[in-house]
């Protein structure tokens, strides 16, 4: 390894990028506008993230023969395009599959494997190819259904040169193990380069630099980290690229939940210097990866725009201020259904949301197709009481409504139900749950208040020039109810969301049994309620919209549990 004295210093780049899975050709495009960014800023190094060629994660597309095909072609052409841009090394990530096209042994599924993998781009080709080691399968992770570890082609550490410094590839989980940056570090790496697709959710960023200062004080190398931006389906990423001076100190930090080139100065003594971007708190980080989510699953998809059931209701108002930021105004419309249970309050709070907003407002009535239900299965019904029933049509004609309008304007809905009701089944199926989106999906009731109150707080210019809260005060302080009879509470139905929040966490979250719950000190009523519904209730989930992940443990990839189950612990 090179001594201090003898050491250049270097500027490098870490380009946070927004790639859409699948359009290879709109991917390469942001690839070389930043590797060209970074050659007019005298970067010697560009660092992408993983698999950005590709956008992250491919999934099932990665056993399409001609998407690899069709990897493999693009990645050439890049590193044609980056020709002109002398001095400069380009690390990007994307599929690599061995074996050679042509060669009949090549299409054994024994012979030709696939990795996911980070080659180094100069003078017009790919001048080195390091492919992942440590493959994660937790979480929303899956990747050794894809891909098969670097290991397992004999491969070892990838180090090249670039500006006159030694630098060593990694990608994403394996800077979570020791053994392959101590790897690098023998192999002569001087630098770890860090290419990351990491999906957010709260306290993930802290956890990053912690776990990567770890790794650079076992080295005693600085790291570079070069991070996805935006959303892909369920996942979000938050982007905020780093870098690590050779004690582990962040020296540099890219934006949050946007797209950035992070210029890096890398000093001869370890020492590292660049623009160093503030870490939100956590009501803003949630606030930003919802935004990040709604606007890239509805512009990357091409709808037109999107719908909202306004309820007068704190869900659904978190959900409007999360799409109007994401999308404009101009692009969201709101639709009031009330019926024979809704609170005058309801109505008011509603429109003056709506009218701050500056958002399309409706109102349709729902009482005449209540009563006609009713009318209609008042023989069958004949002798029972109303109940759960009557609730659910209610529900159920409202979420008709939306998809009517969805399916003639072309704008999806957006459903409002959040964490706490997904996970006990305080919601309808084919009602409230009807939709394309689930914004709030992934947020407990308790956080929905939080958020809320963080983004009053911010200052914001209302539809009316004003500058002011969004949210009506009395919808974040009246009681919360499905109003789908008389007097309705949600807590006539739920323990309080505090308790319910907290169960649900150690349950669903944490992993924690009924008994290490109840020896928290929860009422033992209260948890064998609460896990019994979260239990029951499956079927209801497995029926229900992706929505944005924002927890380790979201509904969805995260949790996979079978609906047909008799343990009950």
């Amino acid at each position: 390894m090179s001594t201090p004295s003898a050491v250049p210093a270097v500027r490098v780049a870490l380009a946070q990028i927004n790639a859409t899975v699948g359009d290879l050709p709109g991917n390469a495009r942001r690839l070389a506008e930043a590797a060209r960014q970074a050659h007019a800023a005298g970067a010697a190094l560009l660092l992408a993230p993983e698999l950005s060629l590709t956008g992250y994660p491919p999934e099932d597309l990665l056993l399409r023969p001609a998407f690899m095909q069709a990897c493999a072609r693009e990645l050439a052409a890049l590193a044609a395009e980056l020709a002109p841009l002398k001095g400069l090394s380009v690390v990007v990530g994307h599929p690599h599959q061995s074996g050679e096209q042509g060669d009949e042994r090549s299409r054994s599924h024994a012979v030709q494997r696939r990795f996911n993998a980070a080659s180094v781009l100069a003078d017009g080709r790919v001048q080195a190819t390091y492919c992942k080691r440590e493959l994660p399968n937790y979480q929303v992770f899956d990747e050794r259904r894809y891909f098969a570890s670097g290991r397992d082609a004999g491969q070892g550490a990838v180090v090249f040169e670039s500006g006159g410094r030694r630098f060593g590839l990694l990608i994403c989980e394996d800077a979570w193990f020791d053994e392959p940056a101590a790897s690098a570090r023998a192999a002569g790496a001087e630098v770890l380069c860090v290419l990351n697709a990491s999906p957010f959710h709260l306290d993930k960023p802290d956890e990053r630099e912690q776990r990567m200062a770890q790794r650079v004080r076992d080295t005693g190398l600085p790291l570079l980290y070069a991070h996805l931006v935006g959303g892909q389906d369920e996942v979000v990423f938050d982007g905020a690229s780093f870098a690590l001076d050779a004690q582990g100190q962040v020296a540099a930090r890219a934006a949050f939940f946007a797209e950035d080139l992070l210029l890096v100065d890398l000093a001869a003594d370890g020492s590292a210097s660049g623009t160093l971007a503030p870490v939100p708190e956590i009501e803003a980080q949630a606030w930003a990866a919802l935004v990040t989510g709604v606007r890239d699953y509805i512009g990357k998809n091409g709808f037109p725009g999107a719908l909202i059931g306004l309820s007068g209701g704190v869900d659904s108002a978190l959900v409007l201020a999360v799409a109007v930021e994401a999308l404009g105004a101009e692009r969201v419309r709101t639709v009031m259904m009330p019926s024979p249970y809704t609170a005058d309050i309801s109505w008011i709070d509603a429109r003056d949301m709506a009218a701050r907003l500056g958002v399309r407002y409706d109102e349709i009535a729902i009482a005449p197709m209540f009563d006609a239900f009713r009318a209609s299965l008042a023989a069958e019904f004949a002798g029972r009481p109303e109940d759960a029933t009557e609730e659910n049509i209610q529900a159920r004609i409202r979420g008709t409504l939306l998809m009517a309008l969805s399916n003639k304007f072309g704008s999806i809905v957006l459903t409002t139900g959040n964490k706490s009701e997904m996970a006990t089944g305080y919601c309808t199926l084919y009602g409230d749950m009807a939709g394309g989106f689930a914004v709030i999906k992934d947020v407990a009731k308790t956080l929905v208040y939080r958020i809320c109150a963080w983004k009053n707080a911010q200052p914001t210019v209302r539809a009316d020039g004003s500058t002011g809260p969004v949210i009506p005060e009395r919808i974040l302080t009246r009681a919360p109810s499905a109003e789908l009879r008389p007097d309705q509470t949600d807590q006539d139905s739920l323990p309080p969301y505090e308790v319910l929040d907290a169960i649900l966490a150690r349950y669903m979250e944490e992993d924690q049994s009924i008994e290490q719950i109840v020896a928290a000190g929860f009422a033992p009523a209260d948890v064998e309620r609460v896990t019994r519904l979260i239990k029951i209730n499956e079927y209801k989930r497995r029926q229900a919209p992706v929505g944005i992940r924002i927890t380790h443990r979201a509904f969805g990839r995260d949790w996979r549990y079978p609906i047909t189950s008799k343990f009950r612990a």
